[in-house]
């Protein structure tokens, strides 16, 4: 009878420990979703932040290759022509 209590004993013990560990892992995985929300949005925001300032810097690095200097002016010159046979392309396949 006693091996019987002391099974049940022990029993009671395990329960208690598996529902104090499932408490803290719950706890523990709530706060850890929490981060993940934080830091998802987090990551959405910098990726917004990134995409503006990569059309930025395309337009001035247009700006500055057209306003052109002394130094580079042969290389607006070029992509002045290239920006002009595009848009032929782009006429000619338009006609089409």
């Amino acid at each position: 009878m006693s091996n019987t209590l002391e099974a049940i004993h022990l029993l009671e013990n395990k329960l208690k420990n598996l529902l104090s560990n499932y408490e803290f892992l719950k706890n523990e995985n709530e706060i850890l979703l929490q981060n993940a929300t934080v830091l998802q949005q987090q990551l959405l925001e910098k990726e917004q932040l990134f995409i503006k300032q990569e059309e930025q810097f395309k337009l001035l690095r247009i700006a500055k290759t057209i306003q052109g200097s002394s130094e580079n002016s042969r290389e607006t010159k070029l992509k002045i022509n290239a920006l002009i046979r595009e848009i032929d392309k782009c006429i000619i396949q338009l006609h089409e």
